[in-house]
């Protein structure tokens, strides 16, 4: 998960009752994701080509919801679909000029 305030055990306390939010938390194994991590770009691009290509119309209930993106998901995968990625090293050190110093 990003790195949101509220992304963390303590918000479970802020929101539940302790016991409630001591057993979820128990449940959870949470993973932030780097601050600058262009990965979670693409990540976030597949996510939206399911929404637009999957979950776009209305599906009744979640099993239904789940077989369809079951099937997406292995169509895509067998297709060896991938995201053309576009962002090179020179495009960051310019976007990102005060991260990368001048040698």
């Amino acid at each position: 998960m990003d790195n949101l305030n509220t992304h963390s055990t303590a918000s479970l306390y802020h929101t539940f009752p302790p016991e409630l939010a001591r057993s979820l938390a128990a449940r959870l194994e949470i993973h932030y994701t780097p601050k600058h991590g262009s990965w979670l770009n693409i990540a976030e691009i597949e996510l939206s080509v399911l929404k637009r290509q999957c979950l776009s119309g209305r599906i009744p209930d979640i099993d239904q919801m789940r077989a369809a993106a079951a099937r997406w998901n292995e169509d895509r995968n067998n297709r060896q679909t991938s995201v053309d990625w576009r962002f090179t090293s020179q495009d960051a050190r310019i976007k990102l000029k005060r991260l990368y110093p001048n040698i």
